[in-house]
């Protein structure tokens, strides 16, 4: 399944992500989702059990095969370079802020999930702490501006 319009198909790639994201939201991709799936949350190594980012990836799955609409689509990583800081997901989408969050566990997929849907709701990707689940206050460990942005401030 494509999510472009047949008319953008062939456009050059920053005017695609411009229209679609800022003058029809509706049409563009889902935000992506990565969970990494490798993080052992500080827990020993134990041949043959899954580690606590496969069990977090696991339950942000079932959560979300749950939802008539996800407003996100689900991607696991093999490391998001934030093993201190237990598991850890990232969700990005074109022309938007990306974002970096930790210390989750599984009972807080459905709130990484409505977390999700503010992002993707979110013009710039920018999901106050009063928009977001209160059990996500402190979660947030970093933003990354998007590429267009990052350019544009240069």
């Amino acid at each position: 399944m494509t999510w472009m319009p047949s008319t953008l198909r062939d456009a050059p790639l920053p005017g695609v992500i411009k229209t679609l994201c800022q003058d029809h939201p509706e049409q563009a991709p889902p935000p992506l989702l990565h969970v990494c799936i490798t993080c052992r949350a500080g827990q020993p190594l134990v041949a043959g059990m899954p580690v606590a980012g496969q069990l977090f990836y696991d339950a942000v799955a079932d959560a979300l095969a749950h939802q008539a609409s996800p407003a996100v689509r689900l991607l696991p990583v093999t490391c998001l370079a934030a093993c201190d800081h237990g598991c850890t997901a990232a969700i990005a989408s074109p022309g938007k802020w990306s974002t970096l969050l930790g210390r989750l566990r599984p009972e807080l997929a459905g709130d990484l999930l409505a977390y999700g849907a503010a992002y993707a709701a979110s013009a710039r990707g920018a999901v106050l702490p009063s928009r977001r689940p209160a059990s996500l206050a402190r979660m947030v460990l970093g933003r990354l501006p998007a590429p267009a942005a990052a350019e544009a401030a240069a």
